[in-house]
């Protein structure tokens, strides 16, 4: 197997990145001044730590979010072929969309898809009188 072109493709790509970062490094106007290197270009002042505890809802939504996005793509190739199919991938897809309507029930009866979760209030149990007990009777013998 001949490997020359594979080579001369991965140093032309080489090549071109580091022509590029390199005409920038030329090219770009570089003026520094406090307000350009401060954190926030934006126009907002950062306010507190950048140490934070981040609400790990964000990324559960995300993940959810990602996961059903991904699954769906799956869905157009069958759509535009369907008819090529058959029956047999109409039930393979019917299978497929069932599991996902599964995995949708799952989290949404487990709560994840509400953005604010309502606190879990703790029922404390009240005082139950413990059951009398048994005195058993002490033999002298």
């Amino acid at each position: 197997m001949n490997f020359g072109p594979i080579f001369i493709f991965f140093a032309l790509a080489v090549f071109v990145v580091f022509a590029a970062l390199l005409t920038n490094r030329i090219l770009a106007p570089r003026r520094p001044n406090p307000v350009k290197l401060s954190t926030y270009e934006c126009g907002e002042e950062p306010v507190g730590s950048p140490w934070i505890r981040f609400n790990t809802r964000f990324y559960v939504i995300a993940l959810i979010f990602i996961v059903f996005d991904v699954e769906v793509l799956f869905l157009f190739p069958w759509a535009v072929n369907l008819k090529e199919l058959g029956i047999f991938a109409w039930l393979e897809m019917a299978v497929f969309i069932a599991i996902l309507g599964v995995g949708l029930a799952y989290v949404w009866v487990k709560g994840d898809l509400e953005w604010i979760k309502p606190k879990q209030q703790i029922i404390q149990p009240e005082k139950i009188a413990a059951p009398p007990r048994k005195l058993e009777s002490k033999v002298n013998a």
